[in-house]
């Protein structure tokens, strides 16, 4: 049903109930109200990358991977199909009375915020560090979840609203302070497209405050959201965030005054406790009923859209419909497209009938954790590289293994010596004739700050290296003579110049989900090429960032950094040659622009690439500093195919952004780069390829 049909609803429900019946359903555990045939609800679902933390799910790829996908698309039908088995859980465990935490259909994802440093420990929950590219990614998840159906297919939310990354450490009392610049720059466009284009149904909070407004209870915050953009769903605080009105920002003195803050503030739901105190605050005068009303009437609006309250067209999708087998090929597709390749001398991909023995080495080579990332289902069964290697390669070539080292520990065993495990690597590689080297991080050594909702404290990263064990692995590798492949699996930035430099391959593997070692294996033995790109930049040193608690973008990614990449946000090699060998505007149909491109596989390989389009305002002072991404598309193409191509640039990207936030048109030349990657000097040394450059006139 439509929000004002919704709305309708809502609001006749809501005025059957007495002051304390509404105040107890604007907390996350909203209890029954038997009198009115109104069930318990828990609002706290989880979606990041396949339903999260309720048994059996389908486990995509983390988001990071996801972003190195570049393919809204896809996208789109991961949500889809996240949405799916969330109906089919939900079903069921309605059937069973089951009303627990994350069985619900309103979802806490996508998360949006922009991976503005390498050190957030959170930074693989995102898209990456653009705007643009999380925005039309995070649309996509969007629409793909909600659905288009006459009845909303699960509800989505944007978080964490709105400056929100890092540090994990200080994120309860912290203040983020971003220029109006920088916030309609860089941090807010994702959520306002997300409202706008996709009419996401939740909004979700951060735990900081911004420019001095903790983000659960800001006026600033709600006259830009619910004010300039028109948003009309409900408002959740991060877990337990209110209480850190009073606790750790000391913006208010008690748990009544801060619950307060948030309601008056457009904050209907609390994840947490300290909507306990609504009454309190409404004895006090703080509150309104009104307000109160008003807030519980947005939450049924959001339900009645659910069909919680009616027979829907989704309350026949079976519990089959978990882990089905089409969805579990979704999930190794999405792996298959995220692995990022970022050097290749000629080894790969691999040919099998020339190898007699494969040693598998590294602390990721055979672990689940590695597969999965954090906010994250349960597979009925794991593929790690490992067993993906061992699957795929049968009786025709031996796989010889060795863990090599703890993931940061010094011995694997307590009673060993240290690096008890680095003499059976040298071992494993002496008897190969190639090394697949498997290094990396997991939900242990970067994710969230330890708290209620949290299982891991690790919170953020103090370096780009590696563990000093895993360092000294590497160097045993590079040490054995023999031809190495380097898979990264993790995150987020990691220093990988010993391993460019010493290894015959590397690739990025991220956190690839539960089909991640079938996914690895088809790659790595030619069966499908690589063709992810880079969702974030990586970086020569940490050195050249500004401090991590500095929210001003000045040397800040792609888009603002005055130094040379490691590798360059965009960048990613495959096993064809992609290249633009034309491109000219098209059309000129003000207010957007359309490119065509003429596009080659001169390689021998059939291969998935990314055609990426940069633009650069020549003319403004106010222009953003390097070319920044204004579309791309996904293409596949056979060795030898030609195809031509459009796309279009939006009439957003010739504007710039003055000081005081008023985005504008400022300039009239523009350079317009079409390609396989940014147009920056580093990512024509890595690929051999300068992108087609356009002048254009405005």
């Amino acid at each position: 049903m439509n929000r004002e049909e919704a709305r309708k609803k809502a609001t006749e429900l809501v005025s059957k109930m007495t002051l304390e019946e509404k105040a107890s359903q604007l907390r996350y555990d909203a209890p029954a109200i038997k009198r009115l045939g109104i069930p318990a609800y828990n609002w706290w679902n989880e979606a990041l990358h396949g339903v999260a933390r309720a048994g059996q799910a389908t486990v995509f790829p983390q988001a990071i991977g996801l972003g190195a996908t570049f393919d809204t698309e896809l996208l789109g039908k991961i949500a889809d199909t996240v949405a799916t088995e969330g109906r089919a859980k939900y079903n069921a465990y309605s059937k069973e009375e089951d009303r627990d935490i994350y069985k619900g259909l309103t979802f806490w994802s996508p998360n949006v915020n922009i991976f503005r440093d390498p050190r957030w420990g959170r930074g693989h929950e995102t898209y990456g560090e653009d705007p643009y590219l999380t925005k039309e990614l995070g649309v996509s998840f969007v629409k793909g979840l909600q659905g288009d159906g006459e009845t909303m297919k699960a509800a989505a939310c944007a978080k964490h609203f709105a400056v929100h990354s890092g540090p994990e450490a200080i994120r309860h009392e912290f203040d983020a302070i971003a220029s109006p610049k920088d916030m309609e720059e860089t941090y807010l466009p994702a959520f306002e497209a997300l409202t706008k284009e996709a009419n996401v149904e939740g909004f979700m909070g951060a735990y900081n405050r911004t420019n001095g407004e903790p983000c659960c209870g800001s006026p600033t915050l709600q006259k830009k959201l619910r004010g300039d953009w028109g948003f009309q769903g409900y408002f959740v605080s991060d877990c337990w965030a209110i209480k850190d009105f009073h606790e750790h920002h000391m913006v208010t003195s008690t748990p009544a005054e801060s619950a307060a803050l948030a309601l008056n503030n457009g904050c209907d739901l609390n994840c947490g406790n300290t909507y306990l105190h609504i009454l309190k605050a409404y004895e006090k005068g703080l509150i309104t009923e009104d307000t109160i009303t008003e807030s519980a009437i947005r939450l049924f609006t959001t339900r009645y859209m659910l069909g919680l309250f009616e027979e829907t067209e989704y309350d026949k999708i079976p519990y089959s419909e978990v882990e089905s087998p089409a969805h579990l090929a979704l999930s190794q597709k999405a792996a298959e497209e995220s692995f990022v390749l970022l050097k290749n001398n000629g080894i790969l991909p691999l040919q099998k009938d020339k190898i007699k023995t494969v040693g598998i080495v590294g602390p990721n080579a055979d672990s689940r954790a590695a597969l999965v990332g954090n906010y994250h289902g349960t597979a009925s069964r794991y593929c790690t590289i490992q067993e993906g290697l061992q699957d795929y390669l049968g009786n025709e070539v031996r796989v010889l293994s060795s863990v090599g080292c703890d993931l940061f520990r010094d011995r694997t065993e307590h009673l060993a010596f240290t690096q008890d495990r680095l003499a059976e690597a040298k071992i494993v590689a002496a008897n190969s004739d190639v090394v697949i080297l498997c290094v990396g991080l997991d939900e242990t050594l970067e994710g969230e700050e330890g708290d209620t909702g949290n299982s891991y404290a690790s919170g953020d990263k103090e370096t780009l290296q590696l563990p000093q064990v895993q360092l000294d692995l590497m160097e045993a590798m590079a040490e054995s003579g023999k031809p190495v492949i380097l898979c990264l699996m993790a995150g987020s930035d990691i220093d990988l110049s010993y391993a460019a430099e010493h290894f015959d391959a590397v690739m990025v593997l991220w956190y690839p989900g539960a089909q991640g070692g079938k996914a690895a294996a088809r790659i790595l033995f030619g069966d499908v090429s690589p063709s992810g790109k880079l969702p974030v930049t990586f970086y020569e040193t940490l050195e050249e960032l500004p401090e991590f608690t500095d929210y001003a973008m000045k040397g800040r990614t792609y888009r603002y950094m005055e130094n040379k990449a490691q590798f360059p946000f965009g960048y990613g090699l495959t096993y064809g040659k992609v290249t633009v060998t034309d491109a000219a505007v098209s059309t000129n149909d003000e207010p957007s622009v359309t490119v065509q491109a003429t596009v080659t596989n001169q390689g021998h390989t059939a291969t998935r690439d990314v055609i990426q389009i940069y633009i650069k305002n020549t003319d403004s002072p106010l222009a953003v500093r390097n070319p920044e991404l204004v579309a791309f598309t996904p293409v596949f193409l056979n060795a030898g195919e030609t195809q031509t191509i459009s796309l279009t640039i939006s009439s957003r990207a010739f504007t710039v952004v003055d000081e005081n936030g008023i985005r504008k048109e400022d300039g009239t030349h523009f350079q317009i780069f079409v390609g396989c990657s940014q147009p920056d000097e580093r990512s024509v040394e890595l690929t051999g390829v300068k992108p087609v450059e356009i002048e254009y006139y405005k």
